[in-house]
């Protein structure tokens, strides 16, 4: 079941890697068929899969509450989910990161009344525009519709729902602006592109990511929840606390491999040489990212 499960998100980490190389413009016709699996997580919460990263759902008496809204020409695809589990539009939009996979329907959202939040970095980034180097894919400047209108540095609480979502900023990770967006009473997680399910995650060194970082988030979303919290990665199968801790022991002993590798001098291309995820391959390397690939992009988010 855990395979079948998996191959079930092998489209979305496609449009990911197709989405980062060539940008989403070039995948419109493919998005515009794309449709939304809805997972219930908990009453009330819902995890949506598509063409890009993740999204989670709150919907309830006070309106609905999302989280990341994937590239632009599913936003109408994204709605009409969203229509067969509430009667009203999207209230706050939450971005987790800059990366186009999770904000690129911004525009047409806000276009809808909805409030963009995200973590300060994001607002930046997003206005600026700028470079994912590991994919050498230039991003242009977001229009002023698609820009978060409420930004926070460390923490924000939206009380929603009959919930209480704290989302709380770490360290440099996944990028320079993440935000984890925790439900309390549904004793849920979603975690952004800091957590990706089975798969090698990305790590966006250009944009002030950093591998240590990422691990140190996911350490202390561990002491956090329990053995019951459901937990919403950035890519891939619904999860649990048992698969977290398995992902974070992997990049703990991978970055045990590299990082002292990088520290005594050697290029990327004698990292990547020494195999140093090999006893993880199997398990880990049969994302978007090949085992030397993602070697590549470790090395340089240490």
């Amino acid at each position: 079941m855990r395979r079948l499960s998996f191959m079930r998100f092998g489209k979305s980490f496609t449009a990911l890697a197709l989405g980062l190389m060539l940008g989403a413009s070039a995948l419109a016709d493919d998005h515009a068929k794309q449709k939304i699996e809805v997972i219930p997580v908990a009453e009330g919460l819902y995890m949506l899969v598509g063409a890009g990263g993740n999204m989670g759902l709150s919907v309830g008496e006070d309106g609905t509450f999302l989280v990341d809204d994937q590239f632009a020409p599913l936003s109408e695809t994204i709605r009409a989910t969203i229509a067969t589990l509430s009667d009203q539009p999207v209230k706050f939009l939450i971005n987790t990161h800059w990366h186009y996979d999770h904000t690129g329907g911004n525009e047409n959202f806000g276009k809808q009344k909805a409030v963009i939040v995200a973590h300060k970095n994001v607002r930046t980034r997003l206005e600026a525009g700028g470079v994912i180097e590991a994919f050498k894919k230039s991003v242009p400047p977001a229009p002023d519709m698609a820009l978060p209108v409420v930004t926070f540095e460390q923490a924000i609480t939206f009380h929603f729902n009959g919930e209480t979502i704290n989302l709380t900023h770490p360290q440099a990770a996944h990028t320079d602006g993440d935000a984890l967006v925790f439900f309390e009473q549904a004793n849920a997680v979603h975690m952004g592109d800091l957590y990706f399910n089975g798969f090698y995650p990305f790590i966006d060194a250009s944009s002030g990511g950093k591998m240590l970082g990422v691990i140190n988030a996911v350490e202390a979303v561990l002491a956090k929840i329990d053995d019951n919290t459901k937990v919403i990665p950035g890519h891939g199968p619904l999860s649990n606390k048992a698969e977290l801790r398995r992902y974070h022991a992997m990049l703990k002993a991978v970055y045990e491999q590299v990082a002292p590798m990088k520290q005594a001098g050697k290029t990327a291309a004698q990292v990547i040489a020494a195999k140093p995820t090999a006893a993880f391959d199997k398990q880990w390397g049969k994302g978007f990212l090949t085992p030397d690939q993602w070697v590549g992009i470790i090395y340089e988010a240490i």
